[in-house]
C-alpha cells in the first residue's frame, strides 16, 4: 500500500511545500521511502529512503520548483527496499513525462518481459509502476502518431486513448498520477477502482488548482474542497490553461477495498464518497449486536481499544454494550505501524516498544479489547500477554473484521497464505465452521473469548446508500477475487516469486 499526491496548481505558483504537507498527511500508508517530482520546463525529483521529514530539507525543498508536481508515499508490499524502486519515474519520450502511483500489478513479470522482449524497453528497476509509466508513455506516443495535435492544441483524446491502452495492457489495482511535459496532468484509476483516488479543487486568484490523492486527510490544512472520486476505468485531465477534462475510457465497475476501511484509511478520509470513521463507528455497533447475547456469560468491565485504527469501532461498540471505555493500552506514536513493518520478529518487539498498558485500567477487570483486524496474530497474542501481566482477570478480543484467510494481489502485504493465523492453527477446508477456526485462533492467541465481525456485517457497515460503490473486494477475506487474471496458477506464481526473491519490491 501507498500513497500519491498529484497537485496541478497555476502557472507560476509553487507546490512544493503543499506537496510536502500532503505527504506528512498520508505518511501512515508507508515509511520505507517517499518521493517528489516537479515541474517548470524541466523535471526536478528528490527520493530518498525512510519517513518525509527525513528525506525533505531546506535545500532540495528550494531545488523542487514548479507549478505541478507529484508526491509518493512508499511501503514496500513484498521484498526488499532500495531507492531504484521508489517513485516517481520519469521518462523523456514523448514529451517527457513522470508518474507514481498506488497499487501492485498481477500480470507485472509478464509485462516486464512483454517491455522488453516486443517494445525493446529495458526497466532499471524492479518496479510495476515503471513499467506502467513505459506502457503509458508508448500508447501515447502511438496515439500522437496516429494523430498528431494541431500547434498549441491539446492532446486531450491521444491522453484518454493511451490510459484506455493501460488498461487493456495493465492488470492489477493501481491509482496512477502522471506530469505530462508542457501539457499538463493525467489521473486514472483502474477499471474496478480497488485503489482510491480523490479530487479536490481550490482557487487561487480566480484560478483553479487541482489535487489528486489517495485520501482526502489535507484537504482542510491546504484549502481544498472535495469534487468527486475518480471513477473506475476514467481518466482525468487536466490541461496547461487549467481547464479539467473527464472521460470514462474503460467500462468500470466499482469493486473498491474493504481493507482501506478497516486499517489503512486515516478516519478523517473520505474515500468513495465514504466517510472512513462513520464506517468504523458502524463497524463497532455491528460487533455490538452479535457481543450482547454474551453479556451475562462474559461480564464485560471494559471496552479497551488496540491503538489506533480499531478507536473508532470500540468507541462504538462500548456505547452500544453500556460498557466503559478505557484506553488501557498508550500508544507511542513515534513507532511504525507493526502490520507494515518487515518480519515477525520485528512485528513482535516493536509490539512492546509501541504499546504499554496502564494496569490501573486492567488490573482484575474482564477486557473486551477491540483489534480492526488479525492477520498474523503475533500482535494480538503479544498483547494478550501484556494485559494478563498488568493483571487482567479475563482477556476477550473482538475483531472489526472478518478472518484473513487469503493473500491479496493488489497492493497489501500478505502474499503468502502461510502467514495467516487463519490459516496456520488449522488444516482449514471450505466445510471447516467458523465456529472451529475461530476456537483454534482464541486458543493459538492466547484469548478467554475470540469474536470475528461476519462478512455480510462488513460490507453493511462499509456501504451507505448515496455511496457509488455497492460492492467492494474483500479478496482477503472471501478467496473471491475481483479481477479475472487472479487464479490458482497466479497466486502460486506470486507466492513463489516473493519466497524465491526476497529482494523483490512492487508497490
Amino acid at each position: 500500500m501507498c500513497g500519491v499526491i498529484g497537485i496541478s496548481g497555476k502557472p507560476d505558483s509553487s507546490i512544493a511545500q503543499d506537496l510536502y504537507d500532503g505527504m506528512i498527511a498520508l505518511q501512515h500508508r508507508g515509511h520505507d521511502a517517499c518521493g517528489i517530482v516537479t515541474y517548470n520546463d524541466q523535471f526536478h525529483t528528490k527520493k530518498g529512503l525512510g519517513f518525509v521529514r527525513d528525506v525533505f530539507d531546506a535545500s532540495n525543498m528550494k531545488r523542487l520548483q514548479g507549478s505541478k508536481g507529484i508526491g509518493f508515499i512508499r511501503y514496500a508490499t513484498a521484498g526488499g527496499m532500495t531507492i531504484e524502486d521508489s517513485a516517481p519515474f520519469t521518462v523523456s519520450s514523448p514529451y517527457g513525462i513522470s508518474m507514481a502511483f498506488n497499487g501492485n500489478l498481477t500480470n507485472f513479470s509478464a509485462l516486464r518481459k512483454e517491455l522488453h522482449e516486443k517494445d525493446l524497453v529495458k526497466l532499471n528497476a524492479n518496479s510495476d509502476i515503471e513499467a506502467t509509466l513505459n506502457v503509458f508513455a508508448q500508447e501515447l506516443a502511438k496515439a500522437t502518431t496516429k494523430q498528431p495535435p494541431k500547434k498549441n492544441a491539446l492532446i486531450t483524446d491521444n491522453i484518454f486513448q493511451a490510459v484506455s491502452a493501460v488498461h487493456k495492457r495493465c492488470k492489477g489495482a493501481y491509482s496512477a498520477i502522471a506530469i505530462i511535459a508542457d501539457k499538463g496532468m493525467v489521473a486514472f484509476r483502474d477499471p474496478r477502482g480497488i485503489r482510491p483516488l480523490i479530487v479536490g479543487k481550490r482557487m487561487n486568484n480566480g484560478e483553479a488548482e487541482y489535487i489528486f490523492t489517495s485520501e482526502s486527510v489535507m484537504f482542510t490544512m491546504l484549502d481544498f474542497e472535495y469534487v468527486d472520486d475518480v471513477k473506475p476505468g476514467e481518466a482525468v485531465y487536466v490541461d496547461q490553461h487549467g481547464e479539467l477534462h473527464r472521460k470514462q475510457v474503460t467500462e468500470g465497475t466499482w469493486r473498491p477495498c474493504i481493507f482501506e476501511y478497516v486499517y489503512f484509511s486515516r478516519p478523517d478520509s473520505l474515500e468513495n464518497n465514504i466517510s472512513v470513521y462513520k464506517a468504523r463507528l458502524r463497524m463497532g455497533e455491528k460487533l455490538a449486536e452479535r457481543i450482547k447475547p454474551k453479556m451475562d456469560e462474559l461480564k464485560i468491565d471494559v471496552v479497551v481499544p488496540v491503538p489506533s485504527s480499531s478507536t473508532t469501532s470500540a468507541l462504538a461498540l462500548a456505547h452500544e454494550l453500556g460498557v466503559k471505555y478505557r484506553e488501557g493500552l498508550v500508544k507511542n506514536h513515534f513507532i511504525g505501524r507493526t502490520f507494515i513493518m518487515a518480519g515477525n520478529e520485528n512485528r513482535k518487539k516493536s509490539v512492546r516498544y509501541k504499546l504499554n498498558p496502564q494496569p490501573l485500567e486492567i488490573r482484575r477487570k474482564n477486557i473486551l479489547l477491540v483489534d480492526d483486524s488479525i492477520v498474523r496474530g503475533n500482535t494480538i497474542k503479544e498483547i494478550i500477554k501484556m494485559m494478563r501481566e498488568a493483571g487482567a482477570k479475563n482477556v476477550y478480543v473482538a475483531s472489526a473484521s472478518p478472518p484473513v484467510i487469503s493473500p491479496c494481489v493488489y497492493g497489501v502485504d500478505m502474499p503468502t497464505r502461510q502467514e495467516f493465523i487463519a490459516n496456520q492453527v488449522i488444516k482449514r477446508t471450505v466445510k471447516t465452521p467458523q465456529e472451529k477456526i475461530t476456537e483454534s485462533i482464541r486458543k493459538h492467541i492466547g484469548a478467554d473469548y475470540l469474536i470475528y465481525q461476519t462478512i455480510k456485517d462488513l460490507v453493511d457497515a462499509v456501504r451507505i446508500t448515496k455511496g457509488p460503490a455497492k460492492d467492494f473486494c474483500t479478496a482477503c477475506f472471501t478467496d473471491k477475487y475481483p479481477t479475472k487474471e487472479v487464479n490458482t496458477k497466479l497466486l502460486r506464481q506470486i507466492e513463489k516469486e516473493r519466497l524465491d526473491d526476497a529482494s523483490a519490491a512492487h508497490c
